[in-house]
C-alpha cells in the first residue's frame, strides 16, 4: 500500500540538512530502484522551488511499503531524522487515484 510520509523541519536546520543530504537522497533512490517511490521532494521556505537562504520546511515522501509499521520504521531510519532536521514526521495511508 502507499503511504504518505510527511515530514516537518526544525527551524534553521539548512546546514543540519546539506550534512545528512546525500544519505537521506541515498535511501529515497533505493525505494526509486525497487519501484516503491510515487513522489519525493522537499517543502521551500518560499515560494520559490530554489529558497537558497530560507531553506526547507520539511519533505513529503509517497512510497510503497507492506505496512505501515515498515513506512514508519523507514521514516524514523531517515538519515535527516537521525541528524536533527526533521521534528515531526507523519505517516498516513495513501490512495492514489490520478493520474
Amino acid at each position: 500500500m502507499w503511504y504518505a510520509i510527511n515530514c516537518q523541519s526544525h527551524p534553521d536546520t539548512g546546514a543540519l540538512r546539506l550534512t545528512a543530504r546525500a544519505e537521506h537522497l541515498k535511501r529515497v533512490q533505493q525505494l526509486k530502484d525497487l519501484g516503491q517511490l510515487l513522489v519525493a521532494g522537499p517543502y521551500p521556505a518560499i515560494d520559490n522551488s530554489e529558497p537558497g537562504d530560507a531553506g526547507f520546511t520539511g519533505s513529503l515522501i509517497i512510497a510503497d511499503f507492506t505496512s505501515i509499521e515498515e513506512a514508519r520504521g523507514w521514516a524514523e531510519a531517515d538519515p535527516y531524522r537521525t541528524a536533527g532536521v526533521y521534528s515531526k514526521i507523519e505517516v498516513k495511508p495513501f490512495k492514489n487515484v490520478l493520474p
